[in-house]
């Protein structure tokens, strides 16, 4: 996989229903554990909440759970979780909680109502891709540096961090795709003389 989408932030939102409140939290996560940790924290959080409905979906494992956590079946986890999968996003919590206003939504109304908790949760976060990136490091010296720091991000790289001392050391993440044109770049624009090497993996936002 070269690239996902997920949310850029933990955040939140709310609306009201029927006198019924209704607030929809999303945070970004990795592992199974930081999701339950999340869900965790909400139910302490609300704990004199009617409910605390959650979905979430991990790349890990490929991974889909939710809970109706007391509304009827169907009405609450699941729509939750349909709004993840139909934004195409993973590596995601919502939360959806629920203090109850005194008035019956009915099914129709619940599917309704934890359908929108989940989709201004998911707005609040702010979807963003994830492209798997090169990181990687260079050796120049300093009258090489003007010209190198320009190519960089004129190939789609982003330098993470430079270090100064006999010569220059430049750190920097670029799209796996388009690292082997830049390696072609920097040495027809150095003559050769610098080189750069891949570090890590990882992912960031595009």
């Amino acid at each position: 996989m070269n690239n996902y989408k997920t949310v850029a932030q933990e955040a939140a939102d709310e609306f009201v229903e029927q006198r019924s409140r209704f607030i929809g939290y999303v945070r970004p996560v990795v592992t199974e554990q930081q999701a339950l940790d999340f869900i965790s924290e909400k139910r302490q959080k609300h704990w004199d909440a009617t409910h605390n409905v959650y979905a979430y979906v991990l790349r890990d494992g490929q991974l889909r759970r939710f809970s109706d956590d007391g509304e009827p079946h169907g009405t609450a986890g699941m729509p939750a979780l349909d709004v993840i999968l139909k934004s195409d996003v993973t590596d995601v919590v919502v939360v959806v909680t629920r203090y109850f206003g005194g008035i019956l939504l009915g099914a129709g109304g619940l599917v309704r109502a934890y359908t929108k908790g989940a989709k201004i949760a998911l707005e609040a976060g702010g979807i963003v891709t994830m492209e798997r990136c090169a990181v990687a490091s260079l050796c120049c010296d300093y009258a090489q540096y003007g010209k190198i720091s320009g190519l960089i991000p004129a190939n789609g790289g982003v330098i993470d961090d430079t270090v100064f001392h006999t010569g220059v050391e430049i750190k920097y993440h670029i799209a796996e795709s388009c690292f082997s044109l830049f390696q072609k770049k920097l040495a027809d624009a150095t003559c050769g003389s610098v080189t750069t090497e891949i570090t890590d993996t990882k992912f960031f936002p595009k």
